[in-house]
């Protein structure tokens, strides 16, 4: 027997040994296996606490605390060597939910193929209570310890009305929420039998952007700039944990909120993208889109090709309302797009199998 087919034999003989409490078993070159196919049943686990925020309602003078959560996807059999999955909801940081169907589909589709997934909330506007009819000085006492008052000011003077100030601070809220949901995911590693060399961050629309920020920024990023005492829920967010995203998953999304983070902090433009950034797929159409239009992706390819990192944008089509044997050209939320008959799921699926090297069973 080869060394290559003895390893092999060894770390399936490893991995079929395993045993819920077992310690993380490492192949060779470190690759979790999946299948290609849907081949476990899908266990979860719901809404689990990953941390708390701060939090207003439209009746609140100060802030008070309130849970964060997430719901796990993980499959029924005894590997030690699971890649993750961590996946950011839409909805334009005004809402959205981390049981939207169609990510409780993707959930199953990668579960169900060896991977655990997580689907997470975070805060949105409906977390922010009421500011109409404040003044500038008064909406930044009110969110005192829920943003840092550098990026309320910045959005003040950016904003044209209370709608557009409270979703550019939810754009905080969601970033520093989604880190603190990725240090949680690394903190209890083991429990899941994560291998934590195999992190993947998704989005879609709204979550493209935090997904993108998230895998881009520095660990520090939409973590320091608030201190414990006036945010005392921080010491609930894993703080000592980090991580290492490998790749990054993108639905018709965005860079804006690095763009914001520049100008807040007075940054050169893409300051924080370098070589050792994620790899990416995006999967975004060219139809007109308002919110996160094509050109989006096209300038994060630009920056990506500039770095010389490996990534992939899967121009996507939908089949026509008039004629669904018709491909035409998809827009926002096309959760139905294809490429050559592949659908998002088994792109991106396809992406990170290859691109991380993983073992096909």
């Amino acid at each position: 027997m080869n060394k290559v087919a003895f390893i092999t034999l060894l770390a399936l003989l490893l991995m079929t040994a395993c045993k819920k409490d077992a310690a993380i078993i490492i192949t060779e070159n470190g690759a979790p296996f999946v299948a290609a196919d849907s081949t476990y049943r899908v266990l979860q686990t719901s809404n689990i606490t990953y941390a708390e925020g701060l939090s207003h309602n439209t009746t609140s003078t100060t802030p008070f605390s309130i849970p964060l959560e997430l719901d796990i996807y993980y499959p029924d059999n005894n590997s030690c060597n699971r890649p993750v999955c961590m996946f950011i909801h839409g909805g334009g940081f005004n809402g959205g939910t981390k049981t939207k169907p169609e990510i409780i589909e993707m959930a199953n589709y990668y579960a169900s193929r060896g991977w655990v997934f997580a689907s997470i909330d975070y805060r949105t506007t409906e977390e922010l209570g009421d500011i109409s009819g404040m003044s500038a000085q008064d909406v930044r006492t009110y969110y005192t310890g829920l943003a840092p008052h550098e990026w309320i000011d910045t959005v003040i003077q950016g904003s044209k009305n209370s709608g557009q100030v409270m979703q550019a601070t939810a754009m905080y809220l969601a970033q520093r929420d989604s880190k603190a949901a990725l240090r949680w995911i690394a903190a209890n590693a083991s429990t899941y039998h994560i291998n934590r060399d195999f992190i993947t961050v998704g989005g879609a629309s709204a979550g493209a952007i935090s997904a993108i920020a998230l895998g881009i920024s520095n660990q520090e990023d939409f973590r320091d700039e608030i201190s414990m005492s006036d945010d005392p829920t921080l010491m609930t967010t894993n703080l000592s944990q980090t991580y290492n995203v490998r790749s990054m998953v993108y639905f018709w999304g965005s860079n804006i909120k690095l763009d914001v983070y520049e100008s807040v902090y007075q940054l050169m433009q893409y300051e924080r993208y370098d070589t050792n950034d994620p790899e990416l797929f995006m999967a975004h159409g060219e139809a007109y889109d308002p919110v996160t239009p094509y050109q989006e992706a096209l300038e994060l390819q630009s920056i990506y090709n500039s770095l010389s990192i490996y990534n992939e944008l899967a121009t996507i089509m939908v089949p026509s309302i008039s004629n669904p044997s018709d491909l035409v050209d998809a827009g926002h939320g096309a959760w139905n797009g294809e490429v050559n008959g592949k659908g998002i799921f088994e792109l991106s699926f396809d992406f990170l199998v290859d691109r991380q090297d993983l073992i096909i069973e």
